[in-house]
């Protein structure tokens, strides 16, 4: 006799390979492949029964994995159950009969509730009506439908019973469904609201952060006590999940971002890949170069708005490695990402490498090897003296971080590359040099004093709201473009 395998998916260390969704693969014997398993039942006389294999060849015992044998009932068995308990509870779109995505009408009247209790009354000692009772769960679930969920729960329906396709149970599904009162009441009657799912190995929490329509679930299940900073096995937490989910033009997880991290996420966490909250933003910046003019602003102003949310909750976007740090990137693209930049060094961000000092990376190197490379391509005044003029505004509030300048040992430029406006670059290099032999200006030491004394950063709304003349507000914000800056 033939028997039917389900097709090979990725296996997981000591667990049989999972099943592919609705895939059937059938083991060749005597010359015949079955090809579905209603042919095989018709031929053979039983149902086909998907056998799982364990690495020594033996079957998998249901004791160990306890509905693997989902497809089979949901086929033979328990469907019809599920089926009665449906149709006494969902009046489908006449268009759209045969589907149960768009009902128009979900019944949740007391009559409808009554003939549900009745078939379930009726069915308690049938065969396999746990794991009908069950399945109906979950689609009840689906369908958001809490008063006819709670008399299946009533009822024996299993809080840990798994869709056979997805391996969702059925807080996971209500999570997808975006149904916060059907995730109450599941977590009320005692599912585990961390459980994770065996295929993805996401948690609820995971679930509800990766699309914005799932805000009011992650509200509830924060309210609710589920673990933010749970990982999975790679160390992904839910916020690295929103984080990773968002590709800043179509899907925004900014207001899921900000209630995780007011929830307590950690900034700090790490994927084994190490991957940090950082490293979604530096590929979306990453990405702006080949996205058009309209994209590019949509993707930064999401960058900007989520570097604002961690940074307010402790992120250190100076950490190393360089290809992890948003500090560091931002410099070696600084003509692009000013304001971002700017941003980082107003909020106390290092512009150097924050675990091993400029031998890593340092700020005041990428800003003139910037500077020598673009200047060493266009010769156009506006475009170098706007460059210029960014190049200075970073040294000035690199500078304003401490009351001592501390460049890098052996710190030299070299001007050679530079076709046009080297002897600029030359001067401000030689000015800086200047200023870290000399004893400080006054007029720096106050400015570095002042900004010191209104941290926390950021600092520029602190600044504008001093009983100060414009002229010394300007001086103080480091900026260039204020008019009558250049006479201080």
């Amino acid at each position: 006799m033939g028997d039917c395998v389900p097709k090979r998916g990725p296996a997981l260390p000591g667990r049989p390979r999972p099943l592919e969704p609705g895939g059937f693969r059938f083991r060749r014997r005597r010359g015949r492949e079955w090809k579905s398993p209603l042919e095989r039942r018709a031929v053979c006389g039983k149902p086909a029964v998907p056998c799982w294999s364990a690495p020594g060849g033996l079957c998998t015992e249901q004791s160990t994995m306890p509905f693997l044998h989902g497809f089979r009932r949901i086929i033979f068995e328990y469907q019809p159950l599920v089926d009665e308990l449906l149709g006494l509870l969902v009046m489908p779109d006449r268009e759209r009969q045969s589907s149960l995505e768009s009902p128009a009408c979900l019944g949740s009247d007391r009559s409808q509730l009554s003939a549900v209790r009745r078939v379930l009354e009726r069915e308690t000692h049938s065969p396999f009506y746990q794991e009908g009772v069950s399945y109906a769960l979950l689609k009840v679930t689906e369908l958001g439908l809490v008063p006819a969920a709670e008399i299946l729960l009533e009822f024996g329906a299993d809080l840990s019973f798994e869709d056979p396709v997805t391996y969702y149970t059925p807080l996971h599904i209500a999570v997808l469904r975006n149904q916060p009162d059907m995730v109450e009441l599941l977590v009320h009657h005692g599912a585990d609201i961390n459980r994770r799912d065996r295929i993805h190995e996401s948690s609820p929490l995971d679930l509800a952060s990766e699309e914005p329509e799932r805000l009011p679930c992650l509200r509830r299940l924060l309210q609710l006590g589920a673990d933010v900073n749970a990982a999975d096995k790679n160390g992904k937490t839910a916020l690295l999940h929103a984080l990773a989910s968002s590709d800043g033009v179509q899907i925004h997880n900014t207001e899921s971002i900000r209630l995780l991290l007011e929830g307590g996420a950690d900034v700090r966490a790490t994927t084994k890949d190490g991957d940090t909250v950082f490293t979604s933003i530096i590929f979306l910046l990453g990405e702006m170069a080949c996205s058009n003019t309209e994209e590019a602003q949509v993707i930064n102003r999401f960058c900007f708005r989520v570097t604002q949310l961690l940074l307010a909750h402790g992120a250190n976007p100076s950490e190393c490695p360089a290809p992890e740090s948003l500090t560091h990137l931002c410099f070696k693209s600084f003509k692009c990402h000013f304001p971002l930049l700017r941003f980082l060094l107003e909020s106390g961000a290092a512009y150097n490498c924050s675990l091993h000092g400029p031998s890593c990376w340092s700020g005041f190197h990428i800003v003139f090897e910037c500077l020598c490379s673009h200047l060493s391509v266009s010769e156009d005044d506006s475009f170098s003296t706007d460059l210029i003029q960014k190049g200075q505004t970073l040294l000035e509030l690199m500078m304003a971080s401490s009351q001592a300048i501390q460049l890098p040992s052996n710190f030299e430029v070299n001007t050679s590359s530079c076709r046009y406006h080297g002897e600029k670059v030359r001067t401000l290099f030689c000015s800086l040099k200047q200023l870290e032999r000399s004893p400080q200006a006054l007029k720096h030491l106050c400015r570095v004093f002042i900004r010191q004394r209104l941290k926390p950063w950021p600092v520029d709304v602190k600044i504008k709201a001093l009983p100060l003349p414009d002229r010394l507000k300007w001086y103080l914000l480091i900026d260039h473009a204020a008019a009558g800056h250049e006479d201080l």
